[in-house]
């Protein structure tokens, strides 16, 4: 485990289908530290999750439980994950406690819709410091790019494109990706980037 950014410690799992890192990542906050989709850790990273404490266990989609149960079961967080999503992840064994609602609040993230590859996608701004959290919406692949998981694994390919477009409606430079690699500065001209292939 290491820091990625001030307060935000990742260590990441690698996906050999994919080609490219499974990212877990921990905000630190003093309400509660925040995991957000918890890839599986080696031993010294669940050590460090447990020296560290975790009070909530944020899901951004339906798809990343992942560790989540031995997150929960190591430090006693709560795990929520949007109700749209709910299911699925109950469906796989995932031990949920509570519901995210767009708009809402953990900590000092602030719950966006994200929804189009699933129907309770979120996304995760922590406004004072310019940083975007997403879990399946973008990937970081090629590094240094963004980009979008194939079409054929997204319930509504537009949706998801047009509220990644919404993406540039909010104030960041950083971007924290689920999948393949972060960008730590000039995040959002990516995202423009990416946006401007989107079909009109």
């Amino acid at each position: 485990m290491r820091g990625i950014v001030s307060d935000i410690l990742t260590w990441p799992w690698f996906s050999e289908p994919h080609g490219y890192n499974f990212n877990g990542h921990l905000v630190r906050d003093p309400s509660g530290n925040i995991c957000i989709d918890p890839v599986e850790p080696t031993d010294d990273d669940m050590d460090a999750l447990v020296s560290e404490g975790v009070a909530w266990i944020i899901l951004t989609n339906r798809n990343h439980y992942r560790a989540a149960n031995r997150v929960r079961a190591g430090t006693g967080a709560r795990t929520v994950i949007h109700a749209d999503d709910a299911d699925h992840a109950r469906s796989q064994g995932t031990e949920l406690d509570d519901g995210l609602e767009v708009g809402g609040t953990v900590g000092p993230l602030e719950v966006v819709d994200a929804s189009g590859k699933s129907p309770g996608e979120v996304a995760l701004l922590w406004r004072e410091r310019g940083i975007l959290i997403v879990g399946d919406a973008i990937i970081g692949n090629p590094p240094g790019q963004c980009g979008l998981l194939p079409e054929r694994v997204m319930d509504d390919p537009a949706r998801l494109r047009s509220n990644v477009r919404r993406f540039l409606d909010l104030d960041f430079d950083i971007l924290l990706v689920g999948d393949g690699e972060s960008l730590l500065k000039n995040a959002k001209a990516q995202v423009k980037e990416l946006v401007d292939t989107f079909p009109d």
